[in-house]
């Protein structure tokens, strides 16, 4: 590894020690059905986006409360601290794309069709809220 390549990857993993995130990987949904819920909650403050997610029908939100409760977790054990209410915010929350298993189904006159089975990773940011 060059010195150039080494020094941002310190400074990356420095930036890293004072954000409080928690990543969820190789979820088996589709990203597309996960970023509906993820949508519901970007910004919200925790509490309130724990109900939410709570009484969201969608089968991803219970994927997404179990990030947002690891990483206000994260946010408690580095700060040595319980958060208060109203105090903590989702700052920054996405899905990326995961592997996608094919597989193939039989389909009518010897031909298969094609099924991708995709994954998700979600990531989720929390901080307080700065003024």
């Amino acid at each position: 590894m060059g010195k150039r390549k080494k020094l941002a990857a310190e400074s990356r993993k420095a930036a890293r020690k004072t954000q409080y995130f928690a990543k969820l990987n190789d979820v088996p949904s589709s990203p597309r059905k996960m970023r509906y819920v993820v949508d519901l909650v970007r910004g919200m403050e925790v509490n309130r986006a724990l109900g939410t997610l709570k009484f969201c029908a969608k089968a991803a939100s219970a994927d997404v409360e179990k990030v947002l409760r690891s990483a206000i977790a994260n946010w408690e054990q580095k700060n040595e601290r319980k958060a208060e209410d109203g105090e903590l915010y989702i700052t920054k929350i996405f899905v990326d794309e995961g592997a996608t298993l094919k597989r193939m189904r039989p389909a009518p006159q010897g031909r298969g069709y094609r099924i991708r089975k995709r994954s998700n990773h979600v990531t989720l940011f929390v901080d307080t809220k700065k003024d």
